[in-house]
């Protein structure tokens, strides 16, 4: 019976491929492939086919950010302006190093809403947790913005030269205490994570590659003053190393290089990237298969992607409603799918840190573990009342009472995040707050004219609980948004 169901599958699957995405189809890619869908890129995906849709999203995909630059994040504080100082003037340095740093996340999340490619970001933000550094230990604006900038700049390219790019950003430097790294004393920070968290994956290598690794990266530093990458030759160790059966004098690019002729490296990243878009559970004779175009063309990201969307397991009813939305996909997808107008992007920072996702601030070297994890006792409380914020907002500014309970909780967010926002912050969380705005009669209409339903538009399957047609309007869209279903894509 497998064999036969295998055989109808391969037979029909030119049919599918052909055939009209539809709605529920458009919607699948879209959200999986970026952060919810909007009724009018439903409308305009559920017209094409699968391999036209797949090659319209990665043919759209975007290398700079469109969104400027918050006020003072280019500045870098060099560690000799720091000498001097009085305690005052530190902890005064230290407050407005957290309102850039929060601001840098406001930008973030403001260019995942303006985007013209949902899918440019998405993968931005893969490799943000893939690549990890955090800006509570590199602690400068700067090269969190620029280390964002490098990611988005590969998000679609080629792996290979992102690993090498990634390798020596100045963020990962200081993130992996590359810059202690030297021929007398090796730091193996940086050889370890390369080898079992951003290629090979554990039990591909052993403790005398990590050594001799290590030794290869040395001289690997960056320039104090400027905050640039600085090779250090006086400090790199010029013997012989042995690394993955390889002996040669090889430096840091050198290693680097015999990683990517792993087959295990193309692998891991297939895998991680399944978990990502597909389930939870990767399918190994899929992976290897996908792995293998991958590596055949020589690390395009692209190519992993285009056969990632287009293996029949992406599709699989199974794996419809299978992942559970991050935080970024609840807060950024419930905020761009119904057309949420917003001013300052201020409390959903913190709305963000309080659900477990702090942009720019993966929890350790290994990111954010994502799936469950994202879902306890706390975190779902929030994430309910999250949304059901965004819906009463309309009827709190009209009795105007309890405006302060957000600000109040981003406030308590910030305390735990190590900064304090002061009477301003507040005073600008208020404001953000108000500023939020949902036009429910004018987005239904949009659905209505498009001829979708509002349930094609925000539920991956049939409601869990729900009752959706016992409201009208506003009341309607709340009830769908509440439901269990909604926490999953």
């Amino acid at each position: 019976m497998r064999r036969l169901l295998a055989f109808l599958l391969i037979l029909f699957a030119p049919l599918a491929q052909a055939a009209a995405l539809g709605a529920a189809d458009a919607r699948h890619l879209l959200n999986r492939a970026g952060f919810g869908a909007t009724a009018q890129e439903i409308a305009d995906f559920a017209r094409l086919a699968r391999a036209e849709a797949v090659e319209r999203l990665l043919a759209g995909a975007v290398t700079e950010a469109r969104t400027p630059l918050p006020a003072g994040v280019e500045d870098y504080i060099r560690p000799s302006r720091l000498r001097g100082l009085s305690d005052e003037e530190k902890q005064a340095l230290l407050r407005t190093q957290f309102e850039i740093g929060v601001a840098l996340r406001g930008w973030w999340l403001e260019e995942m809403l303006r985007t013209s490619s949902p899918l440019s970001e998405r993968m931005t933000l893969f490799w943000h947790n893939h690549f990890v550094s955090s800006q509570q230990k590199v602690k400068s604006a700067r090269l969190m913005a620029r280390q964002n900038r490098l990611l988005r700049r590969h998000a679609l390219g080629n792996f290979g030269a992102l690993l090498h790019a990634a390798a020596k950003d100045p963020a990962m430097i200081v993130y992996l205490d590359s810059a202690t790294n030297r021929k007398e004393q090796p730091n193996e920070n940086f050889a370890r994570e390369v080898m079992e968290l951003f290629t090979l994956g554990e039990g591909h290598y052993g403790e005398r590659d990590v050594k001799e690794a290590a030794r290869a990266f040395t001289g690997w530093s960056i320039e104090p003053e400027t905050g640039e990458f600085k090779w250090r030759p006086f400090i790199h160790d010029r013997g012989e190393k042995t690394v993955l059966g390889r002996t040669g004098r090889f430096d840091g690019d050198d290693v680097l290089d015999i990683l990517l002729e792993q087959p295990a490296t193309a692998e891991f990243i297939v895998a991680k990237l399944w978990r990502e878009f597909v389930s939870a559970d990767p399918e190994p004779q899929e992976v290897r298969r996908i792995a293998a175009r991958f590596r055949d063309s020589g690390y395009e990201i692209r190519a992993a992607l285009r056969a990632l969307f287009l293996c029949e397991a992406f599709w699989a009813a199974e794996n419809r409603a299978a992942l559970i939305k991050s935080p970024v996909d609840l807060v950024a997808g419930t905020l761009r799918s119904l057309a949420f107008e917003t001013g300052e992007l201020l409390p959903f920072v913190f709305v963000l840190r309080q659900l477990g996702q702090d942009l720019f601030g993966p929890p350790n070297v290994k990111g954010w573990p994502g799936g469950e994890a994202w879902i306890n006792s706390s975190t779902l409380l929030a994430r309910k009342q999250f949304l059901e914020r965004l819906f009463r907002g309309q009827e709190l500014r009209e009795r105007g009472r309890d405006l302060g309970g957000a600000p109040a909780r981003a406030e308590r967010v910030a305390l735990r995040g190590g900064g304090r926002l002061g009477e301003e912050g507040r005073e600008r969380l208020r404001r953000a707050m108000e500023a939020v705005r949902f036009d429910s009669a004018g987005w239904l209409a949009l659905v209505e004219r498009l001829r979708l339903a509002p349930q094609e538009i925000l539920l991956p399957g049939e409601p869990a609980a729900a009752a959706p047609a016992a409201g009208e309007g506003i009341e309607r869209i709340r009830l769908l948004v509440l439901d269990p279903m909604y926490q999953l894509k």
